[in-house]
């Protein structure tokens, strides 16, 4: 029997974390699996299996590694903007003949920093902020020249009624009687 191996699945968990979920090869009794980051693919975490024992490492604080009967899982935790890179999964079958070293398949991975949805929230507020506060400013000039429209027509009112006011009658001035 010629050992088989399928395509590994990455799922994201409820708490931030990446799974990457490798179904262990069939009819295999060692093998050693690796994550490696970049193109100059630097190991990150690996894992040794046999049939007496597992034997895990990792090269960083974010990758932890877990086995079970039907498969392998690295956890990538607390992921930041530094972590965006090309993850490449290896594969190296031991037991049984012949040795078999393969790259399963190469995956980009982008995170979001925690920091973009504050910066973006705080963005939608100042845009926010900005609108209501140019709504405001053309308010103010309206009622300005509303203002200063209606001053003008009373101050014009009163000139008119400055003009006539020499037409008004008054009483007449008495003659001195001699």
């Amino acid at each position: 029997d010629q050992p088989h191996v399928s395509d590994p699945q990455v799922t994201e968990s409820e708490n931030g974390n990446l799974n990457f979920i490798f179904p262990n090869p069939k009819n295999v009794s060692e093998f050693s699996l690796t994550l490696l980051k970049g193109r100059e693919k630097k190991e990150i975490c690996a894992l040794h299996l046999t049939e007496e024992k597992v034997v895990s490492k990792s090269n960083v604080s974010y990758c932890q590694t877990q086995n079970s009967s039907s498969s392998t899982i690295f956890i990538l935790t607390n992921l930041e903007r530094k972590h965006i890179d090309f993850y490449t999964y290896c594969l190296e079958i031991f037991l049984p003949p012949p040795y078999i070293d393969c790259c399963l398949k190469e995956t980009y991975l982008y995170v979001r920093d925690k920091e973009d949805c504050f910066s973006l929230g705080l963005m939608s507020w100042i845009i926010i902020g900005l609108i209501i506060f140019a709504i405001s400013c053309v308010c103010c000039v309206v009622a300005c020249c509303l203002r200063n429209k209606n001053q003008k027509c009373d101050s014009n009112s009163h000139e008119y009624n400055s003009e006539y006011m020499p037409m008004a009658a008054v009483n007449a001035a008495k003659k001195p009687r001699i």
